[in-house]
């Protein structure tokens, strides 16, 4: 016979795991979710549903995709941020969510270094000078002429207050020393409706959102604001070389959790989401849309986000831009 006391400790043990929370539930054991802050059909909307299958294979769970657009994602981001922190709730955002925000809504409810773990810069992309095929200007040097001649002459499109394109279309003005509209939408794809039906005139919006657009004659490529030319649009210079270097930017999408994951969670969740952004199949569809695979670090992002933070605050004071 087993003796009384050892039957003791065994139970002791048993009840012991039952209660305990860490020895009763490993992650991950239900789905994840990915909040995505704009609506459906942009490039935030593109990266997260191409990371979707691999994180699943990775954490062997259902991963859903949840749009929560608004305020320049400030609404889906401040969900996320008032999260727990367990890992089953992430997001996948802009520039425009993580970097201006804060310079933009007096009001907001998240801090972007404060308030959330900061996992990785998923895809980075350059933008494209796109103009409507109706538009008159077929190179830079005609449109900048055209605005320096009326500064309400140009409209630019945008996805929304304080976005990656709106900044840029800032950032641009102040290199050429002319000032055109800003006209924002709420989201890119709303932006690329107008511009192909000829509302608004120009606009800089990510490669891979109007390469076909391109190809297909619908809309003009006046510049890249890439370092260097890129393959997809090889015979498009870039504003450095047109002389506005200061014109060099990267439109990025970041991912980021509610701040206080467990170490063991963030080193899985960062593990899955890496997985997922260097599969082979991932690589090419993001080439093939424009985009460039970074998947860094969580303390490169940090230093990345920080930079872009400086950057841009000192476009948005220079420009005296409020969110509208």
């Amino acid at each position: 016979m087993i003796p009384f006391a050892r039957l003791a400790l065994a139970a002791c043990v048993s009840l012991a795991a039952l209660g305990s929370p860490v020895l009763a539930q490993t992650y991950s054991d239900k789905p994840v979710t990915i909040v995505l802050p704009f609506p459906p059909g942009g490039a935030t909307d593109t990266t997260a549903r191409l990371m979707e299958a691999g994180m699943a294979k990775a954490l062997g769970q259902q991963v859903l995709v949840d749009n929560k657009p608004g305020a320049t994602g400030a609404i889906g981001a401040t969900q996320v941020a008032q999260s727990a922190p367990d890992g089953y709730t992430m997001m996948v955002a802009s520039l425009g969510t993580f970097a201006t925000n804060p310079y933009l809504q007096r009001d907001l409810a998240y801090d972007p270094m404060e308030d959330f773990d900061l996992l990785t810069v998923a895809v980075r992309t350059p933008n494209v000078l796109v103009a409507g095929k109706q538009d008159p200007s077929s190179t830079v040097g005609e449109l900048v002429e055209r605005m320096k001649a009326d500064p309400s002459a140009v409209t630019f499109a945008s996805s929304g207050t304080g976005s990656s394109d709106h900044l840029t279309a800032a950032l641009f003005m102040q290199a050429v020393g002319a000032e055109g509209v800003h006209v924002p939408y709420k989201g890119g794809s709303a932006a690329q409706t107008d511009l192909l039906g000829g509302h608004v005139d120009v606009s800089f919006q990510n490669l891979g959102a109007i390469l076909n657009y391109v190809k297909a004659g619908d809309l003009k490529a006046l510049a890249v604001t890439s370092e260097e030319r890129n393959p997809l649009l090889p015979d498009v210079p870039t504003l450095k070389e047109l002389g506005y270097p200061a014109v060099v930017v990267n439109s990025w999408q970041g991912v980021a959790a509610p701040k206080g994951l467990p170490a063991d969670v963030k080193t899985k969740l960062s593990a899955a989401i890496q997985a997922s952004l260097k599969e082979p199949a991932a690589v090419s569809k993001f080439n093939e849309l424009g985009f460039e695979v970074v998947a860094n670090s969580s303390d490169e992002f940090t230093a990345y986000l920080g930079q872009e933070m400086a950057r841009w605050k000192g476009v948005i004071e220079k420009g005296g831009i409020t969110a509208e």
